[in-house]
């Protein structure tokens, strides 16, 4: 898998020229850069994805293609369309356009660590190598409109399992866990972290799955699986193999009726899945898993620099 990133990579590299290599390439030691993350519109570091010739796109998608799961790279693609499809609705009023997303390398592959940055609204994905080792938070996805429908019936909806997972675990939790899960009758307006740069000091609440049943217990563990499974095979069973599952939180906030506003979060000691979509009458959804230690690759950079200074 780590070839595979690699190669990627450089294959991106290799079609750059001078000016866009100058623009593309920065230093993974920059740690305000590697850390500067946001999913919102906006300027951003890197190269853009309109600048680009037909084979360089390509070759950013297979920076995606290479570390997403094939239903992820689906998603990927669908959010990075709909910036045209709000742009329509919007009137062109903010001049929104898939071309607008920008990717950024951290160094470059051979001198490790290094890594790349793949954002725009409504999407971010940061990866950092080193050590052999790949981490890929934090991981945002959201899409606007979240749902397109035709006469009521859903024509597309990237982020639809993220919702539909966690309505089913509320709805299969019975009522005793529900009332401990359901926190709030108003959803916050956004994410609670936003695009910090630390999760900071956010304290689990809900029901825990040693109040569930083996059903719901179950429901949940899938949910979170579903979420690191944004990853490819070896990646996501890495980021698996990590979860405590029994120290897990799930709380829900808002209604839990459709198109209404709603919130819900998962959190553990290293992870934290949030996911809101309240506004534009609840037809705007975000969703991030993030990872307490290891966002940005903190955890590897460190054990790397560690090592270095050992040796």
């Amino acid at each position: 898998m780590l070839h595979e990133i690699a190669e990627a990579t450089r294959g991106f590299l290799d079609l750059l020229d001078d000016r866009q290599r100058t623009a593309a390439v920065r230093d993974v030691g920059d740690d305000d850069l590697r850390t500067r993350w946001a999913y919102t519109p906006g300027p951003r570091p890197g190269v853009g994805y309109g600048e680009l010739s037909r084979d360089q796109r390509k070759a950013v998608h297979r920076l995606l293609a290479c570390v997403l799961s094939p239903h992820a790279y689906a998603q990927a693609t669908a959010i990075m369309a709909l910036e045209d499809v709000l742009d329509d609705r919007e009137g062109g009023t903010r001049d929104r356009h898939q071309g607008d997303y920008r990717t950024v390398l951290l160094g470059e592959p051979g001198d490790e660590p290094w890594g790349w940055r793949v954002e725009g609204h409504h999407l971010s994905l940061s990866v950092v190598v080193a050590d052999g080792r790949v981490s890929a938070t934090p991981f945002f996805f959201g899409a606007h409109p979240a749902r397109t429908t035709y006469r009521g019936r859903t024509v597309l909806q990237p982020l639809r399992l993220e919702e539909e997972l966690a309505r089913e675990l509320l709805d299969r939790m019975g009522r005793t866990a529900r009332g401990l899960a359901v926190v709030a009758d108003t959803p916050p307006p956004d994410l609670k972290t936003g695009n910090a740069r630390r999760i900071g000091d956010l304290e689990p609440v809900g029901v825990t799955p040693a109040q569930l049943d083996r059903p719901a217990r179950g429901l949940l563990v899938g949910l979170v699986r579903y979420y690191l499974d944004r990853l490819t095979g070896d990646l996501a069973d890495e980021e698996f193999d990590a979860l405590e599952p029994d120290r897990l939180h799930f709380s829900w906030e808002g209604s839990d009726k459709r198109g209404e506003g709603h919130y819900y979060r998962i959190q553990g000691p290293e992870l934290l899945i949030e996911y809101d979509n309240t506004d534009n009458d609840a037809n705007h959804a975000h969703s991030v898993w993030r990872r307490r230690s290891g966002d940005f690759g903190e955890d590897l950079l460190a054990a790397h620099r560690a090592s270095v200074r050992h040796e």
